[in-house]
Parts: C-alpha cells; structure tokens; sequence
C-alpha cells in the first residue's frame, strides 16, 4: 500500500499547479494534495464526475496540522492494499486530465 501511494505522490508532483500535501517521516495510504486557485471540494466534485472517488479533508477536523500550514482543506486519495499499479497509475492519470482542465 505504501509503495503504491508513493507511485501516486510521483504521478502528482509532476502536475503544474498540484501539490502534494503529505508531511512525516513515513507516509501511509493516504494521499492528500491541493489544486491552486480551485478549493478541494471542487477538485473533489470534478473528479467524482469522472469516476474518480476521493474525499475532502478540513481544517476543523485536523486544526494541528492543516490550521498551521493555513490550509482550508485538501483532497484526500486513499490507497489500498488490493489496489494495483495500473489502478494508481490510471488515478494519476485521471488527475492529470481533470486537473489540467481546472482554471
């Protein structure tokens, strides 16, 4: 699971205007990022659209971690350990194409 969310952070990094919001040592499953100049749930809405399941974190659900790094929320990517790497790769993908389209 580990190294298919990390194939997911690479897929992200990559895209003009993504940001990968991952902090720690050790990153989990969970992937969150931000798309500048869109508020996430609207990242998330766009990406359902397309089949793409994701869910939106918020800062009062995390007010440590997102409130210091003034972050209103991010869209939150969860990888599982029956995911495959072309399942990852196609999400990145689908992210790509969504995310590129977003002004």
């Amino acid at each position: 699971m580990w190294y298919l969310a990390k194939i997911l952070r690479a897929g992200l990094t990559d895209l003009p205007g993504v940001v990968v919001r991952d902090l720690g040592k050790e990153q989990c499953g969970i992937v969150t990022f931000t798309k500048e100049g869109e508020a996430s749930s609207i990242v998330s809405q766009r990406l359902l659209s397309k089949g793409i399941n994701t869910t939106v974190s918020q800062a009062k659900h995390a007010r440590l971690d997102m409130g210091s790094r003034e972050l209103d929320e991010v869209v939150r990517a969860s990888v599982h350990y029956y995911n495959t790497e072309e399942e990852i790769e196609a999400l990145a993908e689908g992210i790509k194409r969504v995310a590129l389209l977003m002004k």
